[in-house]
């Protein structure tokens, strides 16, 4: 071999120009190829994304009728945690019914009992806040005088779970929530969320109830699920769209990558 074909490399050895060109042109061809293989995925990404907007409610809806709507008061449930401050003319009486206060409230056993001190066991389960203010008077009557009281759920909280953005449980403060605002919590809808079909769970004296919402009717306000309940469990079906699209994802990455493969090991057997 002439000299004037030979090439010095870097570390000292010594290759022929024909070999130094193509292994240039290799690396050169790899380095296209890996490139058209990121654009490809990406771009196979980006066919994947839907911008269609979720539209919740839809057609007319007689506004006079759907807003006298009753809301439904909570009730207490077993599990619960619930906070009771008891106020009359005689602040010193009253200290001896606020201690379990000082430990985060009354839990609810699941007879549905709550043990208040200097009264004992009180049946709250199924009770509203008024309907326990009444039971509350009933047994605090004979001690104390103009008595009221302050009562609240402590862990009032829902869960939400499927085609939302952000599952997970979700703690109200104000102890009122409805299913639009629920969703709005949990980042709102996938896009392969099933809207017609959202299922409530309720738990409800020991019972426990499923429900069907459908997000574009507008006769969801007249539902007793409209507003939710602590410990509701909602579950947000996917559409059948989303598992079609995974199946066809799959398989045109799979098509993809291994065309991919077999033209690096094709270009690898030539040129090596």
């Amino acid at each position: 071999m002439r000299l004037c074909n030979i090439r010095t490399l870097p570390d000292g050895r010594l290759v022929s120009n024909y070999l130094f060109k193509t292994s240039k042109q290799l690396l050169s061809t790899m380095n296209v190829l890996k490139n058209l293989l990121v654009f490809i995925l990406l771009l196979n990404l980006a066919a994947c994304v839907n911008t269609r907007p979720i539209q919740y409610i839809q057609g007319k809806f007689d506004t006079a009728q759907l807003s006298k709507v009753e809301i439904r008061e909570p009730v207490i449930q077993h599990s619960d945690l619930i906070s009771i401050t008891v106020y009359s003319d005689n602040p010193t009486a009253t200290a001896i019914y606020n201690q379990s206060n000082a430990s985060g409230g009354y839990l609810v056993d699941e007879r549905g009992n709550i043990q208040m001190q200097g009264i004992g066991d009180l049946h709250v389960e199924g009770l509203t806040k008024e309907q326990l203010i009444s039971l509350l008077n009933t047994r605090l009557g004979e001690f104390l005088k103009h008595q009221y009281y302050t009562i609240r759920f402590i862990n009032y909280k829902i869960t939400m779970l499927g085609e939302v953005s952000r599952e997970g449980p979700y703690s109200i403060s104000n102890e009122k929530v409805n299913i639009f605002e629920a969703i709005g919590l949990a980042g709102g809808l996938t896009i392969y969320a099933k809207r017609e079909n959202v299922m409530v769970i309720r738990e409800t004296n020991g019972k426990r109830e499923f429900a069907r919402l459908d997000l574009t009717d507008p006769q969801i306000f007249k539902s007793p699920y409209y507003y939710l309940q602590q410990n509701d469990l909602v579950v947000v079906e996917q559409t059948r769209n989303k598992v079609a699209n995974s199946d066809q994802t799959t398989a045109r990455n799979i098509s993809l990558a291994t065309s991919i493969i077999s033209t690096l090991v094709f270009l690898y057997t030539v040129f090596r």
